[in-house]
Parts: structure tokens; sequence; C-alpha cells
């Protein structure tokens, strides 16, 4: 039996990132493991809680406090998906009323560590980013307003 081009070696497997990683290999599909693992990790308050957990654990009602906009549904589904894949672990201290913090995992640190470089980035080529978006925008409201006239 052969395979058909893009289909997978085995459930999860989506491509192979060695030497000669080509991004055009990344798979799509829904049911890609590697998709799906960017798409939790990636998204806004996933890096909201990675980042302020390296600095120490904290309770639940300290980074709902820290991370503005967040509802408390949200952060909830959040610290469970970390949880779950081992980013993040969730203590409860039996008092009352119970006590449970959140930490890293040596795991969710060292994605920590991806998330820094990333923001470094940002943070150096923010003014570039700047500029061409002022620059887009001012080319787009052009082009409406050529399209309104004709």
């Amino acid at each position: 039996m052969t395979m058909e081009d893009g289909t997978s070696k085995s459930l999860g497997h989506c491509c192979d990132t060695g030497d000669d990683f080509d991004v055009l290999q990344w798979d799509t599909r829904e049911d890609c493991e590697v998709r799906q693992i960017l798409d939790r990790i990636a998204d806004k308050w996933s890096l909201l809680v990675i980042a302020l957990l390296d600095q120490r654990s904290l309770r639940f009602t300290e980074l709902r406090r820290r991370i503005d906009g967040v509802s408390q549904r949200m952060l909830t589904r959040t610290l469970r998906h970390l949880e779950r894949d081992g980013l993040v672990t969730r203590t409860v201290h039996a008092t009352v009323p119970p006590r449970v913090d959140y930490a890293l995992t040596p795991l969710g640190a060292t994605l920590h560590e991806t998330i820094k470089a990333l923001v470094t980035w940002t943070e150096a080529h923010q003014t570039e980013i700047a500029a061409a978006r002022a620059a887009y925008d001012a080319r787009a409201a052009l082009e409406s307003e050529a399209h309104a006239d004709a």
C-alpha cells in the first residue's frame, strides 16, 4: 500500500524539522500535533501566563489581577491547557479557603526562554513595524478613496 502525498506517517506526525527544515512542509491539518501545540502556546493568554510564572509561582487571583482583560473562565481554561501540556504545575494547599498555586515546570521554563527571544526581537523592531503599518494604512486609505471616486 503506497501513501499519498501529504499522508502522515503516524498519528500526530506532521513534519521533520531536521537540518533541511522547510516551513512549507508544516502540516496545516487540524489533527497535526505540532500545529495544535503551537496554537496553544502562541495564544496571548498562554504567553502572558508563562511570562508571569517565570518570575515566581502565583495564585490564580494574582494571575488574574496581573493579566489585563482576561476573564476568569479564559484564565481557568488557559491554565488547564498549560497544565495538561506539562508546562505548568498546579498545587492545591489544604487551607481554608483552599489556596492554589501555579508554577512553571522545567519544560515550561525552556519555553519561556524562547518567548523572551521573541519579545526581545519585537522590542528591537517595534519602530520599523509601526512605520510599516502606517505606510500600509496610508496606501490602503488612498486605494479606498480611488475606488470610491471611480
